[in-house]
């Protein structure tokens, strides 16, 4: 006992939490410990505790890198703002002095939208900047960076605000380049360095975070460093090539290079088909065409709008996103769960009879302790397991989609609107359509991030049932809850199976009588006696049946939820899905305001219009063009106005939705500044 001694003191002297004289602790050593205590050798308070920093040893402290995110955004928010205004100015000059500068174009848009070529690599990231920072932005503490420390009430509108911030804050490296000038090229260099020396140089001093996961903050930032190392390399590229060019670069109409490719396309001579009987293709032709559906190729003679390819990007970061947070969510909790369970955490799974114990005590040993261990083991194969498939069945419905929106697209061109919305429709702009248009490439992320989470959690849940039910019990050969289920049913089943084995094999040979390379029904009063006698069982398995056309449904459209251009509702009431709605309407304003044959005959016309090329056309002269498609050129000669004249004819032939867009123009000539007289194509 006298070993027990100073822990007495030491645990005394703590706990009346003052200093206690030499003399008070000498008369506890008079003490009899057996009258006043009742002493157990398993005490928990006498067994000697460890260190605190052993307990702790893998938190994570929160680092401070040497440029913190409140002084980098105080930095650089003033210098974006300045680089507006230069932008701005510059555009001023261009209207107040148009021979400075040799009249650099103006900063119209961050991004042409409707035009079919253009910047897309840097479109689209700066959307992934911007969007993975979104994601950073849901789960962090302090949402604004101006702002510190918030309180829990007032987060959610610095949320709110951080929505309008961030794009504020990404829109100038976006804009250097719309300028199309050497100085936008320049500060477009200078801002794209800065933010990614400065993300990479925090990343390096501050891998690891105590937010989530210790490598989560590092690895939900790499679309960011990816983006600024891509916008760090174009934009000295053009700097560069702008210095080579006498002068100011003089870019050429945005498109013009794709829509006469696809005129010439659409006009050339194509060979005769060769006749090729009606003979049945064969399974690996029809598997060959079935996957080449989902396999995306470039085809000659069309390009995938801007929009298109910007809605799909953003798809793939938000399946990376959310894949992630739910990855480093997941399994290292559940590792380290695996890792602490102990003998007491067993015994009270063998209590439940969830885990099987060969002790007729009850008590736990070190053979159920490795069980429970591969239980959860088993739990963390299904997760991930789960994970990997919904992924790559989100990423095989993107490329799906893909493929389905160049052939809505061609279709619309050449005038095919009921193959696409099944019913007819007017291709015509309207307030819903614009609003659908805006809205299309944020609702694809958001429809993929809840679709993959809606997967994630219907796999995982059939994929722990298959394997507790049905792989643990012929491995241990213990909880046979579904065989012994199936084998009290076996007769059942039997029964079920042979009534639509001998309804189908009945109906082959009895029923059905061919006759003339036709088949017609015969032995009907024995059929309508089969019909009465096997209506019970027909019952059941129609109950069946309507389990699996629930099952079906449902995996149905989870598998489809991220996809846009199919509707989960049938024909009738696809009107009440909000993403085929959305994306009928955006198809209606991409092909009503960015149709490659109409902007190809306007280049052209423009082209003929103007006697020093293509040089000096604007982006915004496109649409301009369409004034030149009512009266003839005056400086054009005869035979130019008989090809525009004989163009147009063409287009509006083979493209009919365009018609009331052409009659609603020659109406209203006098108010878009044109003549009133008119001439007919």
């Amino acid at each position: 006992m006298k070993h027990l001694q100073p822990l007495v003191k030491k645990f005394t002297a703590n706990s009346l939490g003052k200093e206690m004289s030499s003399e008070t602790l000498t008369n506890y050593d008079n003490l009899d410990i057996h009258s006043n205590f009742s002493y157990d050798e398993n005490w928990y308070i006498y067994e000697p505790m460890g260190d605190l920093d052993d307990m702790n040893r893998d938190a994570i402290s929160d680092c401070r890198p040497t440029i913190p995110s409140n002084l980098y955004h105080i930095c650089m928010a003033p210098v974006s703002l300045a680089v507006l205004l230069v932008l701005s100015l510059l555009i001023k000059r261009k209207h107040l002095y148009k021979s400075c500068l040799n009249g650099a174009p103006g900063l119209l848009s961050p991004v042409h939208f409707l035009e079919e070529e253009g910047n897309r690599g840097l479109t689209v990231a700066v959307f992934s900047i911007l969007f993975s920072s979104l994601c950073v932005l849901v789960l962090d503490a302090n949402p604004l960076p101006f702002v510190s420390s918030s309180s829990a009430r007032s987060r959610e509108y610095w949320k709110i605000l951080a929505l309008f911030y961030y794009p504020a804050f990404y829109y100038p490296l976006i804009a250097c380049a719309t300028v199309q000038h050497r100085i936008g090229y320049f500060f477009g260099c200078l801002l794209s360095w800065c933010h990614c020396v400065v993300h990479l140089w925090q990343k390096v001093e501050c891998p690891e975070s105590p937010k989530i996961y210790k490598y989560y903050s590092l690895l939900s930032s790499v679309p960011i460093i990816l983006s600024l190392a891509v916008l760090s390399l174009w934009y000295p590229v053009r700097l560069v090539k702008s210095f080579r060019r006498k002068g100011e670069t003089a870019e050429e109409v945005l498109g013009n290079g794709y829509y006469k490719e696809y005129l010439k396309n659409i006009l050339a001579k194509r060979a005769p088909e060769k006749n090729i009987g009606k003979a049945k293709p064969s399974v690996f032709s029809r598997f060959q065409s079935y996957l080449y559906s989902y396999i995306y190729t470039p085809q000659e003679g069309f390009l995938i709008p801007l929009k298109l390819i910007l809605s799909l990007a953003m798809a793939v970061i938000a399946v990376y996103q959310v894949a992630l947070l739910l990855l480093v969510t997941f399994v290292p909790n559940i590792q380290i769960v695996r890792s602490g369970m102990t003998k007491d955490v067993t015994a009270l799974l063998v209590q439940f009879g969830l885990i099987p114990s060969e002790n007729t005590m009850g008590l736990p040993g070190d053979k159920e302790l490795a069980i429970a261990k591969h239980y959860v083991w088993a739990l963390e194969v299904c997760f991930v397991s789960s994970l990997v498939v919904s992924c790559l069945l989100t990423f095989s419905m993107l490329m799906r989609s893909l493929v389905r929106h160049r052939i809505n697209l061609q279709r619309l061109y050449r005038g095919a609107g009921v193959d696409v919305f099944h019913r007819p429709r007017q291709l015509q702009p309207s307030q819903q359509a614009l609003v659908c248009w805006m809205c299309f490439a944020a609702f694809q992320a958001a429809f993929t991030c809840l679709g993959l989470l809606i997967q994630q959690i219907v796999f995982f849940t059939c994929a722990v049932a298959f394997t507790f039910l049905v792989v643990i019990p012929l491995q241990s050969g213990a909880n046979m809850y579904l065989f012994k289920v199936a084998e009290n049913m076996w007769p059942f089943w039997l029964t079920l199976v042979v009534s639509v084995l001998a309804q189908n094999l009945l109906t082959h040979f009895c029923f059905l009588e061919k006759a003339h390379s036709q088949k017609e029904l015969t032995n009907r009063r024995a059929l309508y006696i089969l019909t009465y006698l096997l209506f019970p069982l027909n019952v059941l398995v129609g109950v069946l049946a309507g389990v699996w056309r629930v099952v079906i449904s449902a995996l149905y459209n989870v598998v489809h939820f991220c996809q846009l251009d199919v509707s989960l509702l049938s024909h009738g009431v696809e009107a009440f899905d909000p993403g085929f709605r959305t994306y009928c309407y955006y198809l209606k304003i991409e092909v009503s305001q960015s149709h490659p044959a109409m902007k190809a005959f306007c280049s052209l016309l423009l082209q003929s219009q103007s006697p020093q090329g293509p040089k000096e056309l604007q982006p915004s002269d496109i649409e301009e063009g369409v004034m030149l498609m009512q009266q003839p050129a005056q400086k054009a000669s005869h035979r130019k106005q008989n090809c525009a004249r004989w163009c147009l004819a063409y287009t509006l032939l083979n493209n009919p939705s365009l018609l009331p867009y052409r009659k609603g123009v020659l109406l209203n000539a006098a108010a878009n500044g044109m003549q009133t007289s008119t001439v007919k194509p």
